[in-house]
């Protein structure tokens, strides 16, 4: 069983930047592809950006180039660096862990405004 806690969701304008963390509970987190999911009022949950064990990024295109997926395996934790958001990025942000077994995190708030 691995342990997902995000953290770092808020409230911004447009324009401004974020930065959320999941720290995860994995003893092999290096194994694991890493991910970030959302789901915005109404919508389905969507991908936004994965981290590969060997350390290949996937990104959607509607966040490409304003948003980076970095990790620390040392730390068990990894990142989502979102810059220049829109109040389109408004939604639940969830974390994700793929190896055998999947998990997700309880997810975080990230709110932009216009």
């Amino acid at each position: 069983q691995v342990q997902l806690v995000e953290s770092g969701g808020g409230l911004v304008q447009a324009g401004g930047s974020l930065r959320l963390s999941c720290a995860a509970s994995a003893r092999t987190f290096s194994n694991y592809a890493m991910g970030w999911f959302r789901q915005a009022p109404g919508k389905e949950r969507e991908f936004v950006a994965r981290s590969w064990s060997g350390g290949t990024t996937n990104y959607a295109d509607s966040v490409k180039g304003r948003f980076t997926i970095s990790r620390d395996n040392a730390k068990n934790t990894v990142y989502l660096q979102m810059n220049s958001l829109k109040p389109e990025d408004t939604a639940i942000y969830y974390c994700n862990a793929r190896g055998v077994t999947e998990f997700w995190g309880q997810g975080t708030q990230v709110t932009v405004s216009s």
